[in-house]
């Protein structure tokens, strides 16, 4: 005898949850409806069955379930001496809060349970792999974020099948899609991460949002329900092994004990450390030098080859060590030229040609440059046509006392760049 369908009071919750679920995703139920197909219709070809095939499979699963739950209720309605009618609504109340756990694939978390090896060894192996993780604040501090899809994607490639293939590995197998999310929920089984949702931090403030927020960094909480939606954000709460750290304050400790112990050194050391402060004091010297001589230099190139030259451009920037003295001088940006470079990032081709129809006589400049330098790139040449460019509009726009000045300064910066 076949089960009896569900309730119209079950078929209207469900109904609402999948509204709900739809909404959650920014879709409607009409889409979202054609993406559950679109999953099945995957799903059911990765078993090499038809979607109708599949769906049947899928309903006898889910009819079998729900007549285990009736005879396991019936059972305890006897045990507990009540009637079973008010045991079979009881149930009709509960499944679709079942129905909605299923759906929402939400994950029980146990705070006292240790780690699981296949957990720590789950996530070492997903913190060796390119996530693209984000940092986000949790707490007040700084945490990395990634997405449940790239972990799923992650999970499901061959690297991780030849991972788990090795010999003594505790990485989980993985066959279908169903074996990676679980081997997905071993990470917050085990409180390895959780998943967040992103809030607003001055929310229920009286104060307005601060002007100096960081763009893309998020401020986030840990959600009661750890679901496994492919869109769903997850926070590392593992660090991986701490033995950096550990290395690490243990040269910090042995360093405090050798500056104590600095006068048993024998003597030979003791000099060696004064030869090197002494040294070190000298590069420093010549550092400070060397930032008030570019600074002079500035200040008379301003007035005498406007915009004025810079010795090491690069020396106080964001960049390397080496990077710092990259290139040797370069000219002051103006706002025409930091214009000409967001122009040219962003890959307009109609800058050369309307630089080379404005200023006919730096386009001869600019070729005589590249014939005397063959190995030049057009990259070159363009932004010495813009430079070019920007000398003569200043020109024109200047008058008599100021164009002998940027005259002056242009014919250096053509001298320049013949010699260079």
């Amino acid at each position: 005898m076949a089960a009896p369908g569900p309730s119209p009071q079950q078929m209207a919750a469900m109904q609402q949850q999948f509204a709900a679920e739809a909404a959650k995703r920014g879709m409607t139920p009409e889409q979202f409806a054609q993406k559950q197909r679109e999953q099945l219709t995957a799903d059911a070809e990765k078993l090499g069955l038809t979607t109708e095939q599949y769906v049947a499979q899928l309903r006898t699963r889910a009819m079998q379930q729900h007549q285990q739950q009736q005879q396991q209720q019936a059972q305890q309605a006897q045990q507990q001496g009540g009637q079973p009618g008010q045991q079979q609504q009881q149930g009709q109340a509960q499944a679709p809060q079942q129905h909605q756990h299923q759906t929402q694939q939400q994950v029980p978390v146990n705070p006292n349970n240790p780690p699981d090896p296949k957990a720590i060894a789950v996530a070492n192996w997903l913190r060796s792999q390119n996530l693209k993780p984000r940092t986000c604040i949790m707490d007040g501090q700084r945490k990395d974020m990634f997405k449940v899809k790239r972990a799923i994607r992650a999970i499901e490639s061959p690297a991780y099948a030849k991972a788990a293939a090795k010999k003594n590995s505790l990485l989980p197998p993985v066959t279908d899609r169903a074996s990676a999310e679980n081997v997905f929920k071993l990470l917050p089984l085990s409180l390895l991460a959780l998943r967040v949702s992103k809030v607003d931090p001055h929310a229920g403030h009286d104060h307005a949002k601060p002007k100096n927020r960081t763009k893309g960094l998020w401020t986030v909480k840990i959600e009661q329900h750890q679901e496994t939606d492919p869109m769903m954000h997850y926070v590392w709460l593992y660090d991986g092994p701490q033995w950096k750290q550990k290395a690490m304050a243990a040269a910090v400790v042995a360093g405090i004990f050798a500056v104590v112990l600095f006068p048993l050194w024998p003597i030979m050391l003791r000099q060696g450390v004064w030869y090197l402060s002494v040294g070190m004091m000298g590069l420093l010297g010549l550092f400070f030098a060397m930032s008030i001589f570019r600074l002079i230099l500035f200040c008379v190139t301003v007035f005498a080859a406007p915009p004025g030259l810079w010795l090491f451009p690069n020396l106080f920037e964001d960049v390397g060590f080496f990077d710092s003295f990259k290139p040797l001088w370069g000219w002051q940006e103006t706002k025409e030229s930091k214009k000409a470079k967001k122009s040219k990032g962003k890959g307009k081709a109609s800058a050369p040609a309307v630089t080379e129809a404005a200023a006919p006589s730096a386009t001869t400049a600019s070729a005589t440059t590249t014939s005397a330098e063959p190995a030049s790139t057009p990259a070159a040449a363009v932004k010495r046509d813009l430079m070019l460019h920007y000398a003569f509009e200043r020109n024109s726009d200047s008058s008599p006392s100021e164009e002998v000045a940027s005259l002056k300064g242009l014919s250096m910066f053509l001298t320049v760049l013949l010699v260079d």
